[in-house]
């Protein structure tokens, strides 16, 4: 039976059970019976490599002493060993200060979990059909990977719970031009489900790891901090998927929930990639946080604002930013001052309508800049739908084929229909409004209200011209008729 057949029968199942309603609680009562199985699976792996393992999870509690044997405990007494039992125990597992950190990762992972599931027969048929996926095998481990990431992406129709996934295309494209090397710190500081951090493993690996050595370096160099509970779930397994062995560095915690000046010189890091949360605002106070000329509740400003500080000098950031942070005003205007004048903001990708449907048709660009110098000019791509397309869907997501028109352009780089360059006095001059728009097509929409506004004007005069050129004329034949 093959890896993606077992999954739709594990939908299939949960579908009939009364206590899971939609697809957010089908994925996160999913998650953490991956999440011990994967553990579990990674675990038999520890215990060949690392002389005297000792797991971190209570014996009774480990995957394979209550799930691995398919006639196994079942119905009601399966319930009440998961709800009370269990759950209980791994929710308030004893860390202490010099405990193994896996044990943190597994505390923090169900210190927010929920088993949703009302019947414990159903539950045992989820579980033998998970035990029919050796996590150890590299085939199964591939394919699953792949069934994971649509998984995730199954996020954008369950509510807002959409906000988790970023397009693999953009995570991808964005890491690619960010080039994270072997020696260099990794942040996603909202990694939602992982997304950047997963592309961020695969490029470091697949481009600089040669030896076991640089693998140990790559293992502690990504770290994560996810906010909401389910996404941290996820997030930490796919860190397991992707052979990080500890992911005691993913946190369930909000990043902008700490004070600015807070973050010392050794917490800084090389490499930000990320999408912070937009279009929501931050609970109240949290902008207090932030120095009075930046405070606001706009989730990805206050973001923007944070990895300017946490950025090494020489620092690399590519992230995804809604339209209105580029032409907003107050606020925005100052943060944009800021990350002008202490970063060089050398480029921005302009992404068109659809990218994140069905979850938001908010326009969004992805910026890359890097800390320590001013800007001195900017590059604007506008990426173009591919041809026959006018938008982009659930069916027609945007691939990462596309962006060879970016990389083709990157390194050589010139002006284009789809390119064009701006210095960073003309944006200082324009108010710091970065919404610059390419200057080398023709606006196919209504176009710009200030331009319209100053033709409809002009006409008018037009108008008037002509009306009082009119009247005069008709004022001096009457006056000969007379």
């Amino acid at each position: 039976m093959t890896v993606s057949t077992t999954i739709k029968g594990i939908q299939d199942i949960m579908r009939k059970d009364a206590g899971v309603d939609g697809d957010a609680q089908r994925i996160a009562q999913l998650g953490w019976m991956l999440f011990l199985k994967i553990f579990d699976d990674r675990e038999k792996e520890y215990e060949l490599s690392e002389d005297g393992y000792k797991s971190v999870i209570p014996s009774r509690f480990r995957w394979r002493n209550w799930a691995a044997d398919p006639e196994g405990v079942t119905g009601d007494e399966l319930l009440d060993f998961v709800n009370n039992d269990m759950f209980r125990k791994l929710k308030s597992l004893t860390i202490g200060p010099k405990s193994d950190p896996r044990g943190h990762v597994v505390r923090e992972v169900f210190e927010d979990a929920y088993n949703y599931m009302k019947s414990g027969t159903l539950m045992r048929q989820v579980i033998n059909k998970l035990n029919e996926v050796d996590f150890n095998d590299s085939k199964d481990r591939h394919l699953f990977g792949d069934i994971y990431e649509k998984i995730l992406k199954d996020l954008q129709s369950a509510g807002n719970a959409g906000e988790f996934y970023t397009p693999r295309a953009v995570t991808q494209f964005i890491v690619d031009m960010v080039d994270p090397q072997l020696d260099e710190s990794i942040l996603d500081p909202a990694c939602g489900t992982g997304g950047f951090l997963t592309c961020a493993i695969e490029h470091v690996r697949g481009k600089y790891v040669n030896s076991a050595a640089d693998e140990k370096k790559l293992q502690k160099a990504i770290a994560g901090v996810e906010k909401k509970p389910m996404p941290h779930l996820l997030c930490v397994t796919n860190m397991l998927l992707h052979d990080i062995r500890v992911p005691s560095r993913v946190r369930h915690d909000n990043t902008l929930a700490r004070p600015l000046r807070d973050w010392g010189q050794k917490e800084r890091v090389k490499v930000v990639v990320t999408n912070p949360p937009f279009g929501g605002m931050e609970e109240d106070g949290v902008e207090t946080n932030f120095p009075t000329n930046f405070r606001t509740r706009e989730t990805a400003d206050l973001f923007l604002v944070l990895i300017m500080q946490i950025l090494q000098p020489k620092g690399r950031c590519g992230m995804v930013l809604p339209d209105g942070s580029l032409f907003g005003e107050g606020v925005k205007t100052r943060i944009k001052e800021k990350l002008l004048s202490e970063c060089n903001l050398h480029t921005i990708v302009r992404l068109p309508n659809g990218v994140f449907n069905p979850y938001t048709g908010i326009k969004t660009n992805l910026l890359f800049f890097t800390k320590g110098e001013p800007t001195k000019h900017i590059w604007y791509f506008e990426h173009p739908y591919p041809e026959g397309y006018k938008s982009y869907s659930k069916t027609k997501p945007i691939r990462i084929e596309e962006f060879d028109l970016e990389k083709k352009w990157w390194t050589k780089r010139k002006e284009s229909e789809h390119a064009w360059k701006v210095s960073a006095q003309d944006v200082a001059d324009n108010g710091y409004n970065l919404d610059i728009k390419n200057p080398n097509t023709k606006e196919e929409g209504p176009g710009d209200p200030v331009e319209l506004l100053k033709e409809y004007q002009d006409l008018l005069k037009q108008i008037e011209k002509t009306r009082n050129a009119l009247r005069d004329q008709l004022d001096e034949a009457l006056s000969r008729k007379s």
